[in-house]
């Protein structure tokens, strides 16, 4: 703002709209100088209970604090010489006893002021009146006699009160008098009657009045209406009774609401509608009463002036009535005038806007005192409605009244003009935080004061200048608005105000919080009675928000039961109730926002049962019956079931007769002679059956001939020679009528012309003895009682009973089509001597013996095959070949088997041989393996000899060629010489008739380790060792080059360790790819990292810089960047010596030195000794043991063509049944508990289709049951080693 602005005429349009927005809702805090503010005040209309104190209200703030004063009817009121008027302590509020005076004593017009040294405030004038509730005038009515049918006025007329009294009408036993369309009530307490009736007549009219203030209610004398019959008035049109006329007139002010009324006279009783001429009643603001006889309209505005029309109608006639309104307005604001602060020579303008009809006079008050009679202010000029003040100077603060009033009322208001210099000061309080839920405004407060008025800036993060615009608004009073808050918005924000004498700033923090949802909602359930019903409503909010769960029903809170469990997110209603229907919400309800859903629980049950059943329409054989549906309990009944109880031959048992839709109430039923019907009505809803309605009354129906026969009836024989007919009998029910029997009739089918027949009662089968043999019948049971014969009954074919067969079948002959497979053929028996109904035929076979056998000395049980139908052939399939075989048949019927045919032998031809019983490496050698198998156990044919291949593995699981060779039948050893040292081999041998190879057995062995690099002394390694797992063999060509596979087990075999005086040397066995290969080791019980040192393409290391006399843990560890798994030998414990003491004791004497070096050369000369032995083959107890354990678990041959397979990468990895190690040629099954965690993947050998073998090599370790130092190596120089130290 400019400091050194002048007030130039001519800019006031100018100025008002700066100033207006430069002054808007500011407070001048209570520590800085101001005027007096009047902060509470009195309705200027107050009306008081004479029983209670008088209390007229003034309160005001300003700095200093203000004194109070009053005056009473335009003079001064001395508060202190009045005994009765207490003025309360730092305030202006008046409190006047009137408990012993006349309270008209105190009645009159008051005005407050409050008053310091830089200025006076004024309230309104407060007219304070009495509340007053006079007595009726006692005056005698004079009873009313009229006609039936005229109109009649009962006025009430009660005294003036204040304020008015409510009127209401009653008679002597203060019961209400009914109003209805033709008696009402008028707005004045009159009691208008459009036509009076006989039972009008009573004597006890009362118009009551209430008096709100006293709350005492005054009654008028008792008016007495007799209303005479003798001469009744006749129809007529309407009049109007009130108002009278045809125009009438009404004023309203503008605010308050109008009320226009229109009562009617006529018979009959006529209708009152209303309209207004020239436009439309305002529908938001208009209502009807006293059944539209009174129309109202609230808040009335300038718009609402012009003419009602009333309209009453009858069947005779219509008339109209036009209230022409008129609305008037006391003043009200446009513009009030507001407080100024201003700094000095700053100019402002106070305005006071008002409007009103008639227009107000405007008056301007400066300290309470006319203007015009206030002290002269040059810098002051007043125009009408408006005062500007120009460059105003310190001490010139004041209070400055406007006032405007008209006819109808006045308005006032204090502004004050406070002229201060001050700088700025931020009134919002520091480091508030603002929290909102996103996608809802945000505002934060800069509530600031100064003088000048000081200028808001806001910045974000200390750093971004807000500006106006998307999505920042900056208000006049400087609050920062944020329409549409969006997470990214939280942060800090600081606020700047700034006037020419200083600048102020503050921090506030704005959170934007994820809203509240409800993700789960409650479901609408329908539930039975005594169930339960579960609500879910599962919520999702700001983490930082803590939500309350609150559910209601409808719209109330849940009832207090037990029943209810309210969760976190659910609300279970135990054992619900029908009282327990209706609108269940969950609200969700933070700090900050809140969401709700509501479902609704429908309780549903079986139904009532029907009642009140009645049978009408009789016949012989129908019914009609009716009854009454029972509650549905909010589930529609689908259907009816009509069940029927026949008390003559099953009393109690309720029997389902037919159903009808659930809509229905009535059912034709169709009824059997010969029965006591009982009817009975059971209902059906979605949740289930009905109790049984009662019975309905007994109806009995007359006997009657049978309406069906027996059904289910047969003839089979039994025996051979009887012929048993059966059937199922009919039921008391279906006889109907008494003395039920059976005819029972046969005939020999196409032989016997005439019926046999027999009469029965109270069974349901007879018996025909001497039949021929399994020959047809037909039979027929017929039902008769004493009224008649049942239907003709259907012809059913039975048949006599069977014997054995008689005859075998012929002309048996057997035909050889493989080694394993014959097919049997013979001559059907005739049907003659089957008899009886052909069930098929058995075929009998045994294997006598092998045709290479002499005599079987034990026999092998019987096989039977059978065969049904009339068939002539059989497959025999599972032949043992090369073998003599014994076959008969016989033919079955239902009676049993007959006589079998006579026994023919067959031979089979040779088949391809089983595999060897057993596959084994018996020595292993550097450069020889030596392998011994046993013959298969059914050689199938003449064994011709054996095939053997063999294929090696290298430690980088590259595969050679296979290599074949053949032996005799007599041969079942070899020893393979001119092999790779330390590689593992896989071998496959097959037996093999003239009819080709059988199945694979397999093996893998490895030849002895080459050990020349090793150092000639070690020591044992702690722990088992791990060696490699064997792969799987995949179909290669007998001379293809080494072929690259994946390494899939350990790459690690042996592990042995030495020390010298450099430090301790490691080796190990490797068969991996891995890159990178390291020896890492660690201070043993210690818990610090491993130490690791690199060893790529060498199979031993010597790590230096161990401290003596520890002890430490040792292994190699092998990964690959390429392939994430990390491969691990065991750990080893190697201890270093320890370092002589230097102490001066006998350690450090010359003669002790020297014993223990001698000693030392011993040792080591026993060493070299022993290795030199070992080297040339001695045998040490390790290697009896590594020869008790050999596996002699075998793998099959491809069965076809004898070719080996050859390693293949598949799904499953388990190792090969009868797998060697690399170092002894048995599978490892020792493994200390202590290793590291195992590394690889394990999978299953398999064989392809033709018998190949597939598979590769596992990773997978197996713990062994046996635990300690037992070890299963292999008997190499260097293992031999470890087992002597």
């Amino acid at each position: 703002m400019d400091r050194n602005r002048k007030w130039v005429p001519g800019f006031e349009a100018v100025l008002l709209i700066l100033l207006s927005h430069t002054t808007v809702a500011l407070e001048v805090p209570l520590d800085l100088p101001q005027p007096p503010t009047i902060t509470l005040q009195s309705p200027k209309d107050y009306i008081f209970d004479p029983r209670e104190n008088i209390v007229i209200h003034c309160e005001a703030k300003g700095k200093p604090q203000p004194s109070f004063s009053w005056t009473r009817n335009g003079s001064h009121f001395d508060v202190e010489k009045d005994s009765k008027v207490l003025m309360k302590p730092g305030s202006g509020t008046l409190v006047i006893d009137i408990s012993q005076e006349k309270a008209e004593a105190y009645e009159g017009t008051y005005q407050c002021t409050a008053h310091n040294e830089h200025g006076t405030a004024v309230s309104n004038n407060i007219v304070i009146r009495q509340s007053r509730s006079p007595l009726w005038s006692k005056e005698r009515n004079e009873a009313i006699v009229v006609q039936k049918g005229v109109s009649l006025v009962l006025q009430c007329r009660p005294p003036a009160g204040l304020p008015p009294p409510v009127i209401f009408w009653m008679d002597n036993n203060f019961q209400r008098l009914p109003l209805d369309k033709r008696v009402s009530q008028a707005l004045n307490g009159d009691l208008y009657f459009s036509n009076v009736l006989p039972e009008d007549t009573r004597s006890d009219y009362i118009c009551y009045a209430r008096f709100p203030h006293t709350q005492t209610i005054q009654q008028k004398q008792p008016i007495s209406v007799t209303v005479l019959d003798s001469s009744p008035d006749g129809e007529r049109r309407p009049g109007f009774m009130l108002p009278l006329g045809t125009t009438s007139t009404q004023m309203v002010l503008r605010g308050e609401t109008l009320e226009l009324e229109c009562i009617a006279d006529g018979l009959p009783t006529p209708d009152i509608s209303w309209q207004k001429d020239g436009g439309e009643l305002p529908s938001s603001r208009t209502s009807f009463h006293n059944f539209k006889k009174t129309l109202k309209i609230s808040d009335v505005n300038e718009a609402d002036g012009g003419a009602y029309r009333c309209t009453a109608t009858n069947n005779l006639g219509t008339v109209h009535h036009i209230i022409k309104v008129t609305v008037n307005a006391a003043p009200f604001w446009v513009s009030a005038p507001r407080n100024l602060i201003l700094a000095p020579n700053e100019t402002g303008i106070l305005m006071c806007r008002v409007s009103g009809e008639p227009k107000p006079q405007i008056s301007w008050f400066v300290n309470g005192v006319p203007i015009e009679n206030a002290p002269e202010d040059h810098s002051r000029k007043v125009d009408d409605d408006t005062v500007i003040l120009s460059s105003v100077q310190s001490g010139s603060s004041a209070v400055y009244q406007c006032n405007a009033s008209n006819a109808f009322g006045y308005l006032m208001a204090n502004a004050f003009v406070n002229v201060l210099a001050e700088p700025p000061r931020v009134l919002t309080p520091p480091n508030r935080v603002y929290q909102v839920i996103t996608n809802n405004p945000a505002l934060l407060h800069c509530a600031s004061f100064g003088s000048p008025i000081p200028t808001i800036t806001w910045f974000k993060d200390s750093q971004i200048s807000i500006k106006n615009g998307d999505p920042y608004v900056i208000r006049e009073d400087g609050t920062l608005e944020i329409h549409v808050a969006q997470p990214l918005n939280s942060g800090k924000y600081t606020c700047i105000a700034t006037n020419n004498l200083g600048i102020k700033e503050n921090h506030v923090f704005l959170e934007v919080k994820e809203p509240t949802r409800i993700l789960k909602q409650p479901e609408y359930k329908v539930v039975q009675r005594g169930m339960s019903a579960v609500f879910e409503c599962k919520v999702k909010h700001d983490p930082s928000l803590h939500p309350t769960m609150t559910w209601l029903k409808d719209k109330g809170e849940l009832p207090d039961d037990e029943r209810f469990e309210v969760g976190t997110d659910s609300l279970i209603i135990k054992d619900v109730t029908d009282e327990d229907e209706g609108t269940y919400t969950c609200i969700m309800n933070t700090t900050l926002d809140q969401d709700s859903a509501s479902a609704m629980l429908t309780v549903v049950e079986k139904p009532d049962p029907p009642t009140d059943l009645e049978l009408t329409d009789q016949t012989e054989r129908t019914v009609q019956l009716t009854w009454t549906p029972g509650d549905e309990h909010n589930s529609p009944t689908q259907k009816f079931l009509i069940q029927y109880e026949d008390l003559l031959h099953e009393p109690g048992v309720w029997i389902n007769l037919t159903e009808v839709a659930g809509t229905s109430t009535t059912a034709q039923l169709n009824l059997s002679p010969y029965v006591y019907y009982s009817f009975r009505v059971r209902a059906l809803n979605n949740v289930g059956y009905s109790e049984p309605s009662q019975p309905s009354r007994q109806y009995r129906t007359n006997p009657a001939a049978p309406d069906e026969n027996p059904s289910d009836v047969h003839g089979v024989g039994l025996e051979p020679g009887n012929l048993v007919i059966s059937w199922t009998p009919l039921t008391g029910f279906q006889s109907n009528g008494p003395g039920l029997e059976y005819k029972v009739q046969w005939r020999q089918k196409d032989v016997e012309e005439n019926w046999s027949s027999k009469n029965v009662a109270n069974v349901s089968q007879y018996v025909v003895s001497g039949t021929p043999t399994y020959v047809p019948y037909e039979i027929k049971v017929q039902a008769l009682n004493d009224y008649g014969s049942g239907p003709d009954p259907e012809v059913v074919i039975g048949y006599s009973g069977e014997d054995l067969p008689l005859s075998a079948p012929d002309s048996v002959r057997v035909m050889v089509h493989s080694s394993t497979l014959a097919e049997v053929h013979w001559e059907p028996v005739a049907f003659p001597s089957v008899r009886g109904k052909l069930q098929g035929y058995k075929v009998y076979y045994r294997r006598e013996r092998g045709l290479h056998e002499t005599e079987k000395e034990t026999k092998e049980e019987e096989q039977v095959l059978s065969f049904s139908g009339n068939r002539s052939e059989g497959r025999l399939p599972g032949l043992q070949p090369y073998s003599v075989y014994s076959v008969f048949v016989k033919v079955l019927n239902s009676k049993g088997e007959g006589p079998p045919s006579p026994s023919k032998t067959f031979e089979t031809p040779e088949g391809v041989p089983e595999q060897p019983s057993f596959l084994n490496v018996v020595n292993h050698g550097m450069d020889s393996l030596t392998l011994e198998w046993g013959p298969p156990t059914n050689n199938n044919g003449r064994l011709a000899g054996y095939t053997l291949g063999y294929q090696p593995v290298n430690y980088t699981s590259e595969l050679g060629p296979v290599k074949v060779m053949t032996f005799l039948a007599n041969e079942t050893t070899v020893t393979l010489g001119n092999l790779n040292a330390s590689m593992l081999y896989k071998f496959y041998l097959s037996a093999r008739t003239i009819k080709g190879p059988g199945p694979n057995i397999t093996q893998e062995a490895s030849t002895a380790m080459d050990t020349t690099r090793i150092q000639p002394t070690v020591e044992t390694g702690k722990g088992p060792t791990e060696p490699p797992h064997p792969t799987s063999p995949i179909t290669q060509s007998l001379h293809s080059p080494f072929h690259k596979v994946r390494p899939v087990g350990p790459p690690f075999g042996t592990v042995n360790t030495s020390v010298s005086e450099d430090g301790a040397v490691i080796s190990w066995e490797y068969f991996g790819h891995h890159k990178n290969v390291y020896v890492e080791y660690i201070v043993e019980n210690s818990k610090e990292d491993w130490k690791k040192e690199a060893v790529n393409g060498s199979h031993s290391h010597l790590i230096k810089g161990l401290k003596p006399g520890m002890s430490y843990r040792v292994r190699v560890v092998a990964k690959d960047a390429a392939d994430p798994t990390v491969h691990s030998t065991d750990e080893v414990l190697v201890a270093v010596p320890a370092v002589p003491s230097r102490q001066v004791d006998i350690a450090t004497q010359g003669w002790f030195i020297g014993l223990m070096c001698a000693i030392a050369l011993l040792i080591l000369v026993l060493l070299i000794v022993c290795f030199i032995k070992r080297n040339k083959g001695g045998k040490y107890p390790v290697k009896e043991k590594e020869d008790a354990h050999q596996d002699p678990e075998i793998q099959p041959m491809k069965e076809d063509d004898g070719t080996f397979g050859e390693y293949s990468d598949t799904e499953d990895h388990k190792p090969l049944k009868g797998s060697r190690t690399p170092s002894n040629g048995t599978v490892r099954r020792d493994e200390s508990d202590d290793s590291l965690v195992d590394y690889g993947e394990g999978g299953d050998g398999q064989f392809n289709e033709d018998g190949s073998f597939i598979g590769q090599y596992s990773g997978k370790k197996e713990k062994d049951t046996h635990e300690g130092n037992e070890s299963s190596e292999a008997p190499s120089p260097v293992n031999a080693m470890n087992s002597f130290v």
